[in-house]
């Protein structure tokens, strides 16, 4: 038997949360896909014509990484996507299962919130001086932390909403938050040709 798992999101905000949070995984995305495009030429430049590029390393693992871990985190959390430890969770009743989650969610609204506050205060300190990493090519050290502000900024936001939503689920009796899908158990067999 299959739980609802998602309520309709009938709510205009939650409508434009999710739009926006599809927006950073598609840049997200498109960084996985700039990080394979420029290792590619990086690797042809260097064994084809001994000419690497100077500052591949420095923008995939300032810029590029960056965007792919932290603009993806709060879609993959809308999709239930995050490691959950859920095991037993869809045997509890669930009142103790709202309770749970508006506990959990809450916590991690604080963790989440003060990495984005040291992200802000970071982003607002290499902004104002200038800051660039000393290199060949000299990058600037703001984009980084203007990803992360906006990346944990959408999950602290999409925290609070789970929280609401389960507090009001606790309340009401109704299922007015997205509720975890029950883990796959059993084994899954495969066609074979």
């Amino acid at each position: 038997m299959q739980h609802d798992v998602r309520p309709p999101d009938n709510s205009p905000v939650l409508r434009l949360m999710t739009r926006f949070e599809t927006a950073l995984v598609a840049v997200s995305a498109a960084a996985l896909a700039a990080i394979m495009l420029i290792v590619v030429a990086d690797v042809a430049g260097r064994y084809f014509f001994d000419a690497p590029f100077s500052w591949s390393y420095n923008v995939i693992g300032l810029w590029l990484m960056t965007a792919v871990f932290f603009l993806a985190l709060p879609d993959t959390l809308n999709h239930h996507g995050h490691i959950a430890v859920d095991v037993f969770q869809h045997m509890l009743p669930k009142p103790v299962m709202h309770l749970g989650l508006a506990l959990g969610y809450g916590a991690s609204i604080w963790v989440v919130a003060l990495i984005c506050k040291g992200g802000w205060a970071r982003f607002v300190k290499a902004w104002v001086n200038d800051e660039h990493i000393q290199a060949l090519v000299p990058i600037s050290t703001w984009v980084p932390y203007a990803l992360l502000v906006i990346g944990t900024a959408a999950l602290v936001l999409r925290c609070v909403v789970r929280v609401i939503g389960h507090l009001a689920s606790l309340v009401t009796g109704r299922d007015l938050a997205h509720l975890p899908p029950p883990p796959v158990t059993g084994s899954v067999q495969e066609d074979v040709i």
